[in-house]
């Protein structure tokens, strides 16, 4: 999928393929594609998201494709809540000045000069976002957008005080957010854009970090999703690869084990405080990526890592309401023959003997068991798993979970009829068999027509 994101047309430059050039299978699977990520459209209209990014994007220069993404993410009717950091910034403001103070991660005393330095770097940072959500010309992905983004003083802050004998200063905190101002300002389909400051009661401003900005936010305004933009691609696994999904508490525990490098950490921290007090979902992505926002979005296991509460794939019982979204899934199978055919009819009237893999909205694998208890057999039928989410285990988690609802149900024995992944079911144990084996039921229904194998399998 990430191929394709990249192949789609965005302008007429000359590195662009146009429609009447492009291979035949491109529009195929472009609509393939836009179908795929049409639950996520629906799953994430009206949802709230707050997106995150320090000023190491802007001097990146990935400020315009990210605002190009943003914008289609506002089309969509997602409502977006930014917060923009200028650390890098502030500190070239220092340096220009000759001030020898410079600012880290670490939360750090703001002196008058420092604040200064912050309100300009601020103020032309939110000047360059604004300009670019301004943009409109013909053939590009502003075009026609016509996005407001509205600033504004949402953010009540209070001093940090001393500490430990240090006086902070204009360093300060998060006392509160006007969240009712705040969705305000999103119900009328503006993006909201706010500044790593705060306003006391008296008067005062005082520099905030942008992460912990962030994060009070989306806990304030219950959020769908908390995105931070980092230098890092993500939480690396044992293995190098990118830990695509991390529950709550194992984002924890990696953080208690200081196992993982100080600037991961720094953001997963917030991930995890964000996701404790009821954001849905907290992402930390590479902002060095092209597109990584619509990737993180709208593909099964994203590009980076995403914090939850608990994973994301849930093993269920079917209900009526999947019934349409299990039907895709056998389609396919059904036009080519691996598969009888059913129709609605059938599935509706069954559909409590199914099982469904789902993820984050979105079915990906079935499987239905019927029983024959006379016989102390049932059957397994239907096991599917759509191709995009193949190859990560989750055919034999769902052949597992349906081995567990038959010894439930007190079979000795598992079966299946197959006429294309023989060879699938006997590397997990099951043996060939015939006809007569069968239960008496079931036999009288076989379709010697279709010459199916049957394999069955002893429950232990």
């Amino acid at each position: 999928m990430t191929n394709l994101l990249n192949s789609i047309p965005i302008d007429n430059s000359p590195e662009t393929v146009s429609a009447q050039e492009a291979p035949e299978f491109a529009g195929p699977q472009f609509v393939r594609w836009f179908r795929e990520v049409a639950p996520y459209v629906h799953a994430f209209r009206g949802k709230t998201f707050v997106v995150a990014f320090g000023g190491e994007l802007v001097q990146a220069n990935a400020l315009n494709a990210l605002v190009q993404d943003l914008s289609l993410l506002s089309a969509l009717g997602i409502r977006l809540v930014l917060v923009h950091g200028s650390r890098p910034q502030v500190n070239e403001q220092l340096q220009l000045k000759g001030y020898e103070q410079q600012f880290a991660r670490a939360s750090q005393p703001t002196d008058d000069a420092a604040l200064e330095c912050a309100k300009e770097a601020a103020g032309e940072i939110r000047l360059d976002i604004e300009a670019a959500f301004s943009q409109g010309l013909p053939n590009t992905p502003m075009s026609h957008a016509q996005i407001r983004v509205i600033s504004g003083n949402f953010v009540t802050a209070r001093p940090t005080g001393v500490i430990d004998g240090v006086d902070f200063r204009h360093t300060g905190q998060v006392r509160k957010i006007d969240t009712d101002a705040v969705r305000s300002a999103m119900h009328s389909g503006s993006i909201l854009l706010l500044s790593p400051l705060g306003f006391s009661p008296t008067g005062e401003a005082f520099t905030l970090s942008m992460e912990e900005l962030a994060t009070s936010l989306a806990i304030s305004l219950r959020a769908e999703k908390l995105i931070f933009l980092t230098e890092t691609p993500g939480v690396l696994a044992a293995d190098g690869s990118i830990d695509t999904e991390l529950a709550r508490l194992d984002a924890d525990a990696l953080l208690a084990s200081n196992s993982i490098d100080s600037e991961t950490a720094f953001y997963l921290y917030y991930a995890s405080r964000a996701v404790k007090r009821g954001v849905a979902r907290a992402h930390l992505i590479p902002f060095s990526m092209d597109g990584v926002v619509l990737l993180e979005i709208f593909t099964h296991d994203g590009v980076g890592t995403m914090v939850v509460e608990d994973t994301l794939d849930d093993l269920r019982p079917a209900t009526i309401d999947d019934v349409g979204a299990i039907l895709q899934l056998i389609d396919p199978l059904e036009q080519d023959g691996t598969l009888v055919s059913r129709g609605r009819a059938s599935i509706e009237r069954d559909v409590e003997n199914f099982s469904v893999l789902e993820h984050d909205g979105v079915i990906y694998g079935c499987a239905t068991l019927h029983e024959y208890p006379a016989d102390k057999m049932a059957e397994m039928a239907c096991l599917i798993v759509h191709s995009e989410w193949q190859g990560a285990g989750e055919g034999e988690l769902l052949l597992r979970h349906m081995e567990s609802r038959a010894r439930a149900a007190g079979a000795i024995r598992m079966f299946v009829l197959t006429t294309r992944t023989s060879h699938w079911f006997m590397k997990r144990g099951f043996v060939q068999g015939g006809v007569t084996d069968l239960p008496k039921e079931r036999r009288s229904a076989y379709d010697r027509s279709r010459n199916s194998q049957i394999f069955i399998k002893r429950l232990a």
